[in-house]
């Protein structure tokens, strides 16, 4: 793992209220100058979900099928052996490095307006302050349990189908990072994997740590490969020692209300940092009312997760140099006001932390 020392930088996690991708990706460089994200934006419609901003490969095949706002995949189809035959072949191009193929897998237009949106605002006006640039995919145990069969059953536990969704979502996050590297800043791929909080359940015993582990680290091997970085955004208290086993080098966690659950790991958490892991803290609330909080109260809340971390004998200040401030998770379903509110604050937090205001 390469040592990646963000200080206290801020950026947000990837969705935004704003339906015009101009205004949203001005909003967010205005607020997260020197770590960006391309700001996805869900009130657009049903394009903007993640079937066609990370998908759009498995529905061009014929592989997923779109009918009346359903997804769903149907391997009893006529024709599903040659489908799948075909998906293949570009898959395997895309893998290899190949450039048009590769392409295919890129966010579309349609789709992923903030994303294009994102990239022209670059080509037009250069990185300025930037240091870094964020993408993020959706990830597999996600679209997993999203997703299902011709017969109702989770995608997730079909050998075919979770490997051709790990495939296309690893393709996806390669090819945003090679097109966001282009502009000579590391880019930065975050996986949002909500539905890991399913393991351990009653409804998925089936489901095992390896087969997370090694679908998040296939996308990982596929970033790495485009020389940027990668990660993991959860907003529960889970089982973390999952995504500490995983080749992460950034875990992004709703520390506001699950902060302390990471104290359960820190022998795992210890020798993540110690390996050059970066800690993400979703400080600022998204589910509770951020105009309750303010820069100060934010930052004791934080001093009392460290100090949870300094008791085992973590230094303090290797996790500071080893941290990033973001909201607790994405805002695309909250108002415009509380967006502000929030980004607002993730920025004074990550200005003191930097500044060293704190200690």
């Amino acid at each position: 793992m390469s040592r990646f020392s963000p200080r206290g930088i801020a950026t947000g996690i990837g969705s935004l209220p704003f339906t015009d991708p101009v205004q949203a990706v001005e909003f967010v460089i205005r607020r997260f100058p020197r770590l960006p994200h391309w700001p996805q934006m869900p009130r657009r419609g049903a394009e903007e979900y993640f079937v066609f901003q990370f998908l759009q490969p498995l529905v061009d095949s014929g592989l997923l099928k779109v009918e009346h706002n359903k997804y769903f995949f149907d391997c009893s189809q006529a024709g599903w052996p040659e489908r799948l035959t075909d998906f293949y072949s570009i898959c395997l191009a895309a893998e290899s490095g190949d450039t048009v193929a590769l392409a295919k897998f890129l966010p579309p237009a349609h789709a992923a307006s903030g994303f294009h949106a994102f990239i022209t605002h670059l080509e037009k006006s250069g990185t300025g302050n930037v240091h870094f640039l964020k993408g993020q995919i959706a990830g597999p145990l996600t679209v997993g349990l999203n997703l299902k069969d011709e017969e109702g059953r989770f995608s997730y536990y079909h050998d075919e189908l979770r490997d051709v969704i790990v495939r296309t979502l690893a393709l996806n996050g390669r090819s945003q990072a090679r097109v966001l590297s282009q502009f000579g800043r590391p880019a930065i791929i975050v996986i949002d994997e909500p539905a890991v909080s399913a393991y351990g359940t009653r409804d998925h015993l089936t489901m095992t740590k390896e087969m997370i582990i090694e679908d998040i680290n296939a996308i990982f091997h596929l970033v790495f490969l485009e020389n940027a970085m990668a990660g993991v955004h959860a907003c529960e208290a889970i089982d973390w020692s999952i995504l500490l086993e995983t080749d992460m080098q950034i875990l992004s966690l709703d520390a506001y209300r699950f902060g302390s659950s990471l104290g359960y790991y820190l022998p795992q958490v210890k020798d993540f940092l110690g390996r050059g892991g970066v800690v993400a803290w979703g400080i600022v609330p998204t589910l509770d009312d951020p105009f309750r909080e303010n820069s100060d109260t934010l930052i004791n809340r934080l001093k009392e997760l460290l100090s949870q971390m300094a008791g085992y004998g973590l230094d303090p200040e290797l996790v500071i140099r080893q941290s990033m401030i973001t909201p607790a998770c994405g805002t695309g379903l909250l108002s415009v006001d509380w967006t502000e509110r929030i980004y607002e604050l993730a920025t004074k937090v990550s200005d003191e932390i930097s500044a060293q205001k704190w200690h």
